[in-house]
């Protein structure tokens, strides 16, 4: 999509804090999430991505530097605004981010209905599917593919 802008931002700047503003759309507006699980002490230390379409903030992510891998979360796009491949290009620009700096480990919880979009970027689940958020959903991650698919 080449009329999107991805930017980093950081915690609490304007774009960030626009960033906050759409996850708490989706998550808490939409999705019925409790406020006090959307929001937590990992905003502090973590890296927020934007998505900047037609000049608003219309997807985020976030990423946090775990000892044994990156952790993707918070992956959010404006309702209005879905399908147009906006996730996609997120949580691609966001591994770009973080292998250049020499993380290529990534690991994410993905909402159970969701485990297709992040298997067609390389993830495999694994484990029990267990609830966040009062909703399904399963661990993933990019590496050690072969052992991680549990029945």
């Amino acid at each position: 999509m080449s009329d999107i802008t991805i930017l980093t931002a950081p915690p609490f700047s304007t774009l960030c804090n626009a960033a906050f503003a759409l996850r708490r759309e989706v998550f808490v507006w939409e999705q019925k999430v409790p406020e006090t699980e959307e929001n937590d002490a990992d905003d502090l230390t973590a890296t927020h991505f934007v998505a900047i379409l037609e000049g608003d903030v219309v997807g985020t992510l976030r990423l946090l530097d775990k000892p044994e891998h990156t952790k993707i979360g918070r992956v959010a796009v404006r309702a209005a605004f879905r399908g147009r491949g906006i996730a996609k290009a997120l949580m691609l620009a966001a591994m770009e981010y973080a292998k250049a700096r020499g993380r290529a480990r990534f690991y994410l919880t993905a909402q159970s209905d969701k485990l297709g979009f992040y298997e067609r970027l390389g993830f495999a689940a694994f484990g029990p599917e267990f609830q966040d958020g009062g909703m399904p959903h399963r661990a993933m991650r990019s590496y050690d593919r072969d052992t991680a698919v549990l029945s």
